[in-house]
């Protein structure tokens, strides 16, 4: 195939402006259309990083030539090969279905979706309807974090014991907030604005156990190699009554053989240099830390020996979200596996369980295709 027909469906997950980029730098991508979500509620304003803000810019930067105010009449009317979806996420499996039904292969923004039951039936479309399907995580991409992955896999620190992850800022739409592929800044906005916005709705699937925790499910999942069996969640809003979602949250993992701490927060207007990840193993400790150009992992194993390593570089044909998956598509070749669809039936399978645990104040235990066979 010497052409790729793609088109965005939602627009308001800021990411977007990021990712259609990738795409748009792939030679072999030709814009065919796009269309936005109906949002539940809609918002109060257009700036930086809100959902008409992000399509306008991505149309006028980009030369997408077409847009639709329904998806499905996009659908019905255009020929795609890659649907990019980065809507609100409780939309995700309504349009994976859509997309699946018309034997389009998608590229779904994280996390997966809301729970593991949505995510179930989109797995099931995609397969009945023999198309494909990625879930892009942006720290797929960052070299750093693949080598600890392959420190932990050469032994360096021993068998891994506990994982710990932590990610905040101060809000998607948040003071002096900055996403990549964008030069602005957000915009500061009231309360009510906010409020407005799928980020800040627990319907929508927004709030800050689904877009920070999701990471530390992806991350230990992959770094520890097995899946869990059980998590405890806690999530709570402490600074953004205006909205109805968790501004703060912490999920525990328990595995067969590890286990992990994940942190969100939408109120940390520092991060004080305290390391996003952390891997405590039999022999050593391996830390994600980040320096002037960029991230890098240092191993501490004891008696004051610490070791840095070199990152090694991502393979120059499949060093994004577009070029893997394309490249995927072209080959049958498979994506890298933090991104695979598979894989991530079992990463949302453990934040589904955090957030279970959230609202029920129990452990919850880590499900699969068989205790959900009715989802």
């Amino acid at each position: 195939m010497d052409k790729f027909k793609v088109g965005i469906i939602g627009f308001g997950h800021m990411h977007i402006n990021n990712v259609a980029q990738l795409y748009a730098d792939r030679p072999e991508v030709q814009w065919v259309a796009c269309a936005d979500t109906v949002p539940a509620n809609p918002e109060l304003r257009k700036a930086p990083y809100t959902r008409a803000w992000n399509q306008e810019t991505l149309m006028a930067k980009l030369g997408i030539p077409k847009s639709y105010d329904c998806y499905q009449e996009m659908l019905d009317k255009e020929q795609f090969d890659i649907i990019v979806v980065t809507s609100e996420n409780a939309q995700h499996a309504d349009i994976v279905e859509a997309c699946a039904a018309k034997g389009i292969n998608v590229c779904v923004e994280k996390p997966m979706s809301v729970c593991l039951a949505d995510a179930m039936r989109m797995v099931r479309a995609v397969r009945a309807a023999g198309t494909k399907m990625v879930i892009n995580w942006p720290v797929t991409w960052t070299p750093a974090v693949r080598t600890m992955k392959r420190i932990i896999d050469d032994g360096v620190i021993g068998r891994p014991l506990q994982v710990k992850w932590r990610a905040g800022h101060t809000g998607p739409l948040g003071t002096g907030a900055h996403h990549t592929g964008v030069s602005q800044n957000a915009a500061p906005m009231t309360g009510p604005e906010r409020a407005a916005t799928w980020w800040h709705q627990v319907k929508a699937g927004g709030g800050s156990i689904l877009d920070f925790c999701c990471y530390g499910a992806m991350l230990s999942r992959w770094w520890i190699g097995e899946q869990a069996v059980s998590a405890m969640g806690v999530r709570t809003n402490l600074d953004s009554q205006y909205g109805d979602a968790d501004d703060n949250s912490v999920i525990v993992a328990q595995f067969p053989s590890a286990m992990a701490i994940f942190e969100g927060s939408w109120t940390q207007w520092d991060s004080a240099g305290i390391p996003a990840g952390i891997v405590y193993g039999t022999q050593g400790t391996a830390v994600l830390l980040s320096s002037a150009t960029g991230q890098f992992v240092r191993a501490c194993l004891g008696a004051g020996k610490t070791q840095d390593f070199e990152d090694e570089p991502l393979p120059a044909d499949r060093d994004t979200i577009a070029a893997d998956f394309i490249y995927s598509l072209r080959t049958g070749e498979p994506v890298h596996q933090t991104i695979d669809m598979d894989f991530n039936l079992e990463v949302m399978a453990i934040l589904d369980a955090g957030v279970r645990s959230s609202l029920s104040h129990k452990t919850e235990i880590v499900q699969n295709w068989a205790s959900n066979y009715n989802a």
